[in-house]
């Protein structure tokens, strides 16, 4: 694995961020049914309501981010001991057990809700058709997509049955340009983890207790994204430009080495202020 695709993919779970309701978690986006054929099946009592939508993907995304977390510590110590990775590897590793533990944690949270797999995905596509309505549903769910997107390279996000997704145009950055955005972005990443850090403090909490810890890198996740892109909004660059490029410059000496080194500079920032790791 080349240093630069590694500072990216592994120097922050963050980094890894983005999901797919409608590519792994719905393989069957065809279906044409809708909830008023549900409502004629079942009282209205055991109807899927938007909000139970919307519980289940944001809970999908955060218990998620947790997962690439501990990937992301599983690859790094792979690199650690010396063993390189083929960036195509490691995306088809990355995907695979992101697929794996999705289909673990899907079955059990909709076995909590009580919940039918094939009912969701029809609820939640009726929901999809109706965004403007629903605008809490569409977040949570283009949140969910835009993780996958982020991990497996594939453009879901906004993808909905018979509607096929056009992958978005753009230009590679130079590699200085690339360097100057990474920088920009992890600088972003780790103010973003300082100001909850800070929260934290004040509110008393221990940040080397387990279930707090716990608590600290789920909040980060569930803001890392947003200011990571609103970084990069700065210099005219989206996150997926901002991913390709580096994806593009994998092999410059010059983009690895600053990458490296950001990564580097993050994580002794984020041991000053006392972040415990992922474990």
């Amino acid at each position: 694995m080349s240093s630069s695709t590694s500072a990216v993919l592994v120097g922050s779970a963050a980094l890894l961020v983005a999901a797919a309701a409608a590519s792994s978690l719905y393989a069957t986006a065809d279906s044409t049914s809708t909830i008023k054929d549900i409502e004629d099946e079942f009282d209205e009592s055991e109807l899927i309501t938007a909000e139970e939508v919307t519980k289940i993907f944001d809970r999908l995304f955060m218990e998620m981010q947790g997962v690439l977390a501990q990937l992301s510590q599983m690859v790094q110590q792979i690199q650690m001991s010396g063993q390189v990775i083929p960036e195509k590897q490691l995306r088809m590793m990355l995907k695979a057990e992101f697929e794996r533990a999705l289909t673990a944690k899907q079955t059990v949270i909709l076995e909590e809700y009580d919940m039918d797999y094939d009912c969701l995905e029809e609820a939640t596509w009726e929901f999809m058709e109706k965004e403007e309505e629903y605008p809490k549903v569409k977040k949570a769910v283009e949140r969910f997509q835009k993780l996958w997107e982020n991990v497996s390279g594939e453009s879901v996000v906004g993808m909905r049955p018979g509607k096929e997704v056009k992958a978005e145009a753009f230009e590679i950055l130079a590699p200085a340009k690339t360097v100057e955005a990474a920088e920009i972005y992890f600088d972003a990443l780790t103010m973003a983890m300082k100001g909850l850090v800070e929260k934290f403090k004040e509110e008393g909490k221990d940040l080397n207790s387990p279930p707090v810890a716990q608590e600290l890198h789920m909040k980060f996740a569930s803001v890392a994204n947003e200011a990571g892109e609103e970084s990069l909004k700065s210099m005219g660059i989206t996150q997926a430009q901002f991913q390709k490029s580096i994806e593009a410059n994998a092999s410059n000496p010059m983009v690895g080495r600053a990458l490296a080194m950001l990564q580097m500079k993050q994580q002794q920032a984020l041991m000053s202020m006392g972040v415990p790791q992922m474990g």
